[in-house]
């Protein structure tokens, strides 16, 4: 008798690189339902669906690399995603929020933030590394398409929060978006927090401050994604000197070994 051969979706052994894509395909799912939202004028559910959408786009990495499963199909499907997620959504969220009211200059700055987006995660694929710069891994040039999206929400977030009645600041959207896609395309450094280590001593700290920022989402959302974004911008001129720091270091060393070689 032949046996008969079970069907299978994905081979048992490609399992572990489902979760991954499947977290980054929510993702884009999250980023296109925001775009509905604004139109239908909830831009409560537009941002906190972009910022969803960030989540995971942060966790999708890790948890492939945490289950080994790490793929080129992965990357590309990561980074035509964020387009849609980061590069189009978040900007015609604000769209429809304020640039519409400036006609097509309004339309221009949702085409200049798109094209700079792209652009960024075209340069971000290309990016390799020698084996001597692998602490370069900790930065990435510009910022990263996620927090570009935020920021050029920060103005909704700030509206949607409590601090809206300290501040009118709806009138600097435009200029934020520039503003974010500019450090888009740039070559700034900034952190990428892909590696971190963490004493074991200070995992229990850790452990309090992530438990607090999740009471505090729940709690006070908009004001702490404010803060977040405005925390955000504030780490980059010490990214910047962390990088040049570092940077010194790097060349020093190979200065030291290069004198070493010639004696």
């Amino acid at each position: 008798m032949q046996k008969k051969n079970k069907f299978k979706v994905v081979s048992v052994n490609k399992t572990r690189h489902i979760l991954p894509s499947v977290l980054t395909l929510i993702g884009v799912c999250l980023g296109i339902s925001s775009i509905k939202f604004a139109m239908d004028g909830n831009f409560n559910l537009a941002v906190l669906f972009i910022v969803i959408a960030a989540i995971l786009d942060g966790l999708d990495g890790r948890v492939a690399r945490m289950i080994k499963g790490t793929s080129e199909f992965g990357k590309e499907l990561d980074s035509l995603t964020d387009f849609v997620s980061f590069g189009i959504a978040p900007v015609f969220v604000i769209y429809f929020w304020e640039l519409n009211q400036f006609g097509r200059i309004g339309w221009l700055i949702v085409l200049l933030f798109s094209v700079c987006c792209v652009l960024r995660l075209a340069r971000f694929n290309l990016t390799k590394f020698e084996d001597n710069e692998e602490w370069k891994m900790n930065f990435f040039q510009g910022i990263p398409s996620p927090a570009g999206g935020c920021l050029v929400l920060f103005p909704v977030m700030y509206e949607l929060s409590s601090f809206s009645s300290f501040f009118e600041i709806k009138n600097l959207s435009p200029f934020l978006v520039v503003l974010s896609s500019i450090l888009l395309i740039s070559k700034i450094p900034t952190f990428s927090f892909k590696k971190i280590v963490v004493q074991r001593q200070m995992t229990l700290f850790l452990l309090l401050g992530l438990a607090l920022f999740f009471v505090s989402i729940i709690q006070f959302t908009y004001e702490t994604m404010a803060i977040c974004c405005l925390l955000y911008l504030t780490l980059i001129p010490f990214s910047i000197y962390n990088y040049k720091s570092k940077l010194k270091s790097v060349q020093n060393q190979i200065d030291e070994e290069d004198q070493r070689d010639i004696l």
